[in-house]
């Protein structure tokens, strides 16, 4: 009897997993948020969907393989990397080969190990008093590793029939942005994530439209070309920040979102100096800023972790 409760236990919290792991992707434990993010990956193409399936299947496994608990999976915290890893592998190399699959599973899997050491760095060193997350650095480490040593099978992206004419471009920045998040460069995409956000809390909603904002003007600011702000090339990162500081990793108040601004700034700043030096991009703007902004904050008055 305990065997089969244990079984059945295990099989929830999977199902629980593959959900939930897309909407963690935002910070969001929310079973219609996760749906609507799987959503945009099917708009997208139906082979992205399947691909961030395959990721977060992969990042289950390598979860429990470390022995992260069933609470873990159940809430999608090792399986929104996978995810992730899943959707680059498509973006890099498409889903027109038997590869892709294999990759996005095992790149999953290798997720469960890298968050672990990620962690096990934020728990377990002098680092430990600043509550810093892993949050999305095992995807990015693991896909920038798989895309380094696949360069010879990269595919070309598809050409973007978005208008990069400066009022509309700025206007689709602002769902795009939302849907860069997940290597997606559809406004519909963006749009349904949205929903999804408002429907896990407007405040977080409101908070991804903040960052969606505030990092579009910035790119103006410094020159981004009108086809990447279209795109939501130019400062998908600046959505998770925003929601990060202001409503997640510090406890909501006038002051946390006053503080995220000039952190989106920031964000969309390296997200530029990334692509001028032409560098994998990833969240990596979004997770360095982020830190640096949780271990200041740890020092100002008035701001306080949930």
């Amino acid at each position: 009897m305990t065997t089969t409760t244990r079984s059945s236990t295990g099989w929830r919290s999977w199902a629980l997993g593959l959900v939930h792991g897309p909407s963690q992707i935002y910070f969001q434990q929310n079973v219609v948020t996760g749906l609507l993010v799987l959503v945009a990956f099917f708009i997208a193409d139906w082979r992205m969907g399947v691909l961030a399936l395959i990721g977060a299947l992969g990042g289950i496994l390598g979860g429990r393989l470390v022995r992260y608990p069933d609470s873990s999976v159940a809430a999608g915290m090792v399986s929104f990397c996978g995810t992730l890893v899943g959707a680059a592998v498509f973006a890099a190399l498409g889903g027109d080969q038997w590869w892709s699959y294999v990759l996005a599973f095992v790149g999953g899997i290798l997720t469960g190990p890298v968050t672990w050491l990620v962690d096990a760095l934020f728990t377990r060193t002098a680092l430990k008093k600043f509550q810093l997350p892993y949050t999305t650095a095992p995807f990015v480490i693991v896909a920038t590793i798989i895309a380094l040593s696949t360069l010879p099978l990269a595919v070309e992206a598809a050409a973007s029939d978005l208008p990069d004419e400066p009022l509309p471009a700025f206007l689709l920045s602002l769902l795009t942005n939302v849907s860069q998040v997940v290597l997606v460069d559809n406004p519909w995409a963006g749009a349904v994530i949205l929903l999804g956000l408002f429907i896990a809390s407007w405040k977080v909603g409101l908070a991804a439209l903040m960052g969606s904002l505030v990092g579009s003007l910035t790119a103006i600011v410094m020159g981004e070309s009108w086809s990447e702000l279209a795109n939501g090339l130019a400062n998908y990162s600046g959505v998770l920040t925003a929601i990060a500081l202001a409503v997640t990793f510090l406890k909501s108040s006038a002051g946390s979102w006053f503080y995220a601004l000039p952190w989106i700034v920031v964000t969309a700043v390296v997200t530029v100096l990334f692509h001028r030096l032409d560098l994998d991009t990833y969240t990596w703007p979004y997770i360095l800023t982020t830190w640096v902004a949780l271990i200041v904050a740890f020092y100002a008055s008035g701001l306080k972790r949930p």
